[in-house]
């Protein structure tokens, strides 16, 4: 080879991947390049070139066998062709002639002989071309070749000039691939190896519609990423291996025993051979050399999984999903152990998990593992849970025990609540009772009662304090490895140190030493008060939450639980992984405040050596108008400006329970923002809406009028009041059943009804029928008309006869407790209170509205929507309605409220 040459030329792969890649990216150039408009013959002829030496390379590192799985031929040109049909023609004259045959058609072969002849001879050299060049290195290309194929890669940034270390644009641990490859070509044994090993969490997966393959982007080499699933995959496990937790992903690898070690290697090399093979030859292969070593054995090498079972059961398509098994099943022969071990990767839960995460990697699919196990549609607006699979997924909601639940709350507690039965897993309310200060039995008992109400049934209810014993231990393990020391810096003091990335004097001190501190800081003594423990992470962190966090505080405050048996407490920074790990929790959702503090989260995870935790975060609900925070909210009971926590204009669940919300309503608006991260103040009457689509499904119709602002209408052939007519209580649906109405001569109508009505006038009494006015002036008289056309008459008027047994009902309105849309931080919300929150209006209703009970959800026609908040008792205590939002800003008839409808 020229020095010309081997100045141009690229290094060629060796990876049959990226050769197989190289390949296919060239041929589609190729195409590209003759359907353009003016193409370019000398571009055409260097790709060609370039597509046959990646060919040929490949074809000498897979053993003579080329990309299509068959015997490499080196391809002739038209000028080798017509040589060699020449030398053919030539060849055959001669046999003929020395045969002695003077006939000189049978002595001149055919064309098509011809051809035949100079495709064998062809073949042959070929061959021997083949075989002499096999012993060294891949030819290189030629520079024309060469000048092609880089430019090919240049317009193909998934191509990697060099397998194991290639610029792109990946950030440290970001795994990308394909979405639109088979899972058996997606980084399925790298997934699987990162669960096992216990660090999936820390690598963030990239979905890249533009790559052939998949990548890692390394986490201290600026730019630089590996690139192969079984590169990749050794890459963690070897990582993971060299942490203080390692020994689990050792035993990957094949742990500590040579041999082990050895024979894993060889079956992973075993497994990447048999890549070139389809499934079917692949599966047989795999099956005939298992199935000796699987009749006493479990795993391939040794007596626990290793990199080298995962590694294969790649090879056989990683038939984890219900469809992958099958076809594997028919492939393998009945009662071979090969089968018995393939359903027992398949089953494994990091197999499981690896396989969600792979085919969920563009977030808009997820497989189905078993047969007859597919989930239930996601709801609208919610996302897939990243990872999760059916039955081994736990949710946790950790409310404080400090305050009454409100409706933000409501939202974290419905979405771990639905992701919990949706992958038919558990979900665990668990107390973060972790400050004394500020806790009581009396939230604690309502947490418990409000989510009832909403319609969230944990699976099981714990407490942090169940566990302080257990993270007080691991607080000693982190003192006595050098991981945490004990602080008496003045807290404004510390919060500056920490703002100016400043090390605390304490922060180099004795395990010893700190020890001492510690318990002194938990004997509840005064001079123990100053103290606090910290964590050793990174005061140089642009988060700074990893800036040396504080993980326990002295408070000699009795625990409502525990007492008076510890005098310092775990933070909730502290607590939070180490129960989320021991209780099982699979997917902590937090909302997108936490952010900076997932950070944190995983770090004290990585410190204590717990099972990680997947963390999915969310928006929190902000809503206008309106304030969350549990110090302003107790400012409105505690000044008497609401009558409690229960009050209809609190934004707690059990005030907008007593509004009168539909659970089915409040879930579906809740999943409706549920996999949002973006902080929106939604307006309530995008709420109240939806809340109305649910209740008018059943709340039954009654009328009611105005007790002052009304007026009588006599209707002369009404009867004498002793008739009745029967109506649906539901129109749109007969199902819910009938009520009497009492019909007479004296009918009350609403006074704005009736403004402007004329002599001669047909108007419509909802229910019963046409009236023909005959007099206005001196009273209010008409008609009933039995076949009066309902359609023709303009006005359709809410009525109720006067009757003694009539129902007096006060009707209450609501608004805002916040005058402004959205507070500033630098408001104060005090000086925003609306004056005017409350309003009642006194009406009759008729005799049917006695028999409501409370709770109950009904519509006074033409008013709007109503809960019964207290039932009719006497006439002294009347019934009491409160009124619903319909999501209105106004009403659709003339009976506005006097809080214009909200």
């Amino acid at each position: 080879m020229s020095s010309e040459a081997n100045a141009v030329a690229i290094p060629a792969p060796t990876d049959l991947t990226e050769l197989a890649t190289l390949i296919t990216t060239l041929g589609e150039s190729i195409k590209s390049l003759k359907s353009s408009a003016s193409p370019d013959k000398d571009e055409i002829s260097k790709a060609v070139a370039a597509l046959l030496d990646a060919k040929r390379t490949y074809a000498k590192n897979n053993g003579g066998i080329g990309v299509d799985g068959k015997k490499w031929e080196e391809p002739m040109s038209k000028s080798e062709k017509k040589k060699a049909e020449k030398a053919a023609k030539a060849a055959a004259a001669a046999k003929a002639a020395a045969a002695g045959g003077d006939d000189t058609a049978a002595a001149a072969p055919s064309k098509k002989a011809a051809a035949k002849e100079a495709k064998k001879a062809a073949k042959k050299e070929a061959k021997k071309n083949f075989k002499q060049d096999a012993g060294g290195a891949a030819t290189a290309a030629t520079p024309a070749a060469a000048a092609s194929t880089t430019a090919v890669a240049k317009k193909s940034p998934a191509i990697a000039a060099r397998p194991m270390m290639t610029k792109s644009k990946l950030l440290p641990n970001q795994l990308a691939f394909n979405p639109n490859v088979s899972l058996a070509d997606r980084p399925v044994v790298a997934l699987t190896v990162a669960v096992l090993t216990n660090t999936i969490v820390d690598y963030e997966l990239v979905s890249d519609h533009t790559r052939s393959g998949c990548a890692l982007g390394l986490p201290s080499r600026n730019g630089a990423e590996v690139s192969g699933d079984l590169a990749i995959a050794r890459f963690i496990v070897k990582k993971a291996a060299s942490s203080a937790f390692g020994s689990s992903a050792s035993a990957l690898l094949g742990g500590t025993d040579d041999e082990d070690i050895a024979l894993m290697d060889q079956w992973v090399d075993y497994a990447l051979s048999l890549s070139k093979f389809g499934l079917a030859r692949r599966a047989l292969s795999i099956q005939r050399t298992l199935d000796p070593l699987l009749v006493t054995g479990t795993y391939v090498v040794g007596h626990s999984l290793t990199l080298a079972d995962v590694a294969l059961f790649a090879s056989l398509g990683f038939p984890s999903t219900e469809e992958s098994k099958v076809e594997i099943t028919r492939i393998l022969p009945t009662g071979s152990p090969t089968l018995r071990w393939m359903e027992m990767m398949s089953n494994s839960p990091a197999v499981k998990e690896a396989t969600q995460l792979a085919i969920g990697v563009a977030k808009n699919a997820e497989a189905t593992l078993e047969e007859g196990a597919s989930l239930d549609p996601l709801a609208a607006g919610m996302a897939y849970l990243e990872g999760a699979t059916p039955g081994s997924t736990t949710t946790r909601f950790p409310p404080e025990p400090s305050g009454y639940l409100h409706v933000g709350h409501a939202k974290a507690s419905l979405l771990n609540d639905y992701y919990a039965r949706r992958y038919k897993g558990r979900l665990v309310v668990r107390f973060d009772d972790t400050n004394p200060s500020k806790e009581k039995d009396e939230y604690q008992t309502s947490i418990v009662e409000d989510l009832g109400k909403i319609g969230v049934k944990p699976d099981v209810v714990t407490f942090t304090s169940d566990y302080f014993e257990t993270i007080k231990q691991y607080a000693l393990w982190m003192i006595n490895n050098g991981l945490a020391y004990m602080d008496d810096t003045p807290q404004e003091q510390m919060q500056k140190e920490r703002m100016d990335r400043q090390h605390s004097k304490h922060r180099d001190q004795s395990p010893s030493e700190a020890m001492e501190y510690f318990k002194l800081m938990c004997s509840g003594k005064e001079e123990g008060k100053p103290w606090c423990l910290r964590a050793k992470m990174d005061m140089s962190s642009d988060n700074g939450t990893l800036r040396d966090p504080v993980l326990y505080r002295q408070n000699t405050t009795p625990h409502h639980r525990s007492g008076t048996k510890y005098n310092a407490y775990p933070t909730y920074d502290l607590a939070c992984p180490i129960v989320d790990s021991i209780e099982g929790v699979t997917h902590a959702l937090r909302t997108t405040e936490y952010d900076d503090r997932n950070a944190q989260y995983q770090n004290i995870s990585k410190m204590l050596g717990l099972r990680r935790v997947r963390i999915q975060t969310f928006a929190r609900m902000n809503f206008m108008y309106t304030v969350m925070s549990k110090r302003k909210l107790t400012w409105f009971v505690d000044t008497g400006r609401v009558t409690g926590w229960d009050d209809p204009r609190m934004p707690t669940v059990r005030g907008v329970s007593r509004r009168g919300i539909n659970i089915d309503a409040l879930k579906k608006f809740m999943c409706s923002q549920g996999a949002s991260r973006r902080i929106v103040n939604m307006e309530w009457s995008k709420f109240w809406a939806e809340n109305k689509k649910e209740i008018d499904k059943y709340a039954k119709r009654f009328m009611a009028i105005d007790k002052i602002d009304h007026v009588c209408l006599t209707v002369t052939n009404g009867g004498d009041g002793t008739d009745f007519l029967t109506t649906d209580y539901l129109p749109k649906d007969p199902s819910f059943g009938k009520r009497l109405v009492r019909i007479g001569k004296k009918v009350l109508l609403e006074k704005v009804d009736t403004e402007g009505i004329t002599v001669g006038e047909n108007i419509v009494l909802t229910r019963w029928g046409v009236v023909e006015i005959t007099k206005v002036d001196g009273g209010l008289e008409g008609k009933f008309v039995p076949d009066g056309d309902v359609k023709a008459a303009k006005r359709k008027i809410s009525w109720i006869a006067d009757d003694p047994e009539n129902t007096p009902v006060i009707l209450s309105e609501f608004d805002n407790l916040i005058s402004k849309d959205k507070l500033e931080e630098e408001d104060k919300f005090e000086d925003y209170i609306n004056p005017d929150t409350e309003a009642d209006t006194e009406v009759i209703g008729d005799a049917g509205l006695k028999t409501l009970k409370e709770h109950d959800i009904i519509q006074l026609e033409r008013r709007g929507f109503y809960r019964v908040d207290r039932a009719y008792v006497n006439e002294s205590k009347p019934l009491k309605l409160f009124m619903i939002p319909d999501g209105k800003k106004k009403a659709m008839s003339g009976l506005d409220g006097k809080l214009a409808h909200r």
